[in-house]
């Protein structure tokens, strides 16, 4: 039986019901409280938007109120690729409850990923039907061999690291925009100088300008 997740929540700062919604998916060890905090940089141009970051299924063993997606202890791709294949049924299962309980239209959905979350968010989104755009800060594109087989929809997709990042190395974005090119997928992309495994204020300024233009269906 699938696990069932939930985390905090940001209402549409306009009130009323929201007509669209970013899943936002943190990172090994960390929780929803964390990247939730994004939500507020946004919430003004974003004003009908609900926000949501769940927290990932699996408690981090010595790490009191951090939770991962999978376990990861280096980045070996094929540990990385099992690992989002096994947490994908239980992000697939969150974000259709979301979607019911929202009754938000799948492409007017964003998922925001930071690290371990970014993997997630291009594993799952890009096998899901349709879908309003991807962001996915400091991580990397799992499975990218598949990928071309198995994508079902190109939305549109930013991503930001950090050319200080000592978690993942900013080659992993230049591998995953390689990566979803070969499988006949666009992506816009982003290099934070100076910035290590977070997100700087250029990337949440880019983020959000994204996030806009993704959810009003500019890209389309």
């Amino acid at each position: 039986m699938l696990a069932s997740i939930d985390g905090p929540r940001m209402p549409p700062a306009a009130g009323g019901r929201p007509s669209s919604l970013v899943i936002l998916l943190h990172g090994y060890g960390s929780n929803g409280e964390d990247l939730i905090s994004l939500a507020p940089y946004w919430a003004k141009a974003l004003a009908h938007t609900q926000f949501v970051s769940p927290n990932a299924p699996e408690p981090v063993p010595l790490a009191p109120g951090g939770y991962q997606w999978f376990p990861i202890s280096r980045l070996d791709p094929r540990e990385v690729e099992q690992g989002v294949v096994r947490a994908s049924g239980v992000l697939e299962r969150f974000i259709d409850r979301e979607l019911e309980r929202y009754q938000i239209p799948p492409e007017r959905l964003a998922l925001v990923g930071f690290s371990q979350g970014t993997m997630m968010a291009l594993h799952v989104g890009l096998r899901r039907p349709r879908l309003g755009g991807i962001v996915g800060f400091s991580g990397a594109l799992p499975a990218a061999g598949k990928l071309g087989e198995e994508a079902k929809s190109k939305p549109p997709i930013l991503l930001v690291h950090g050319d200080q990042d000592e978690m993942i190395p900013v080659s992993a974005l230049f591998q995953a925009a390689e990566g979803l090119a070969a499988a006949g997928l666009g992506a816009q992309w982003h290099v934070s100088y100076g910035v290590p495994h977070s997100i700087g204020p250029d990337g949440l300024q880019l983020g959000g300008d994204f996030l806009k233009a993704a959810l009003s269906g500019r890209f389309v």
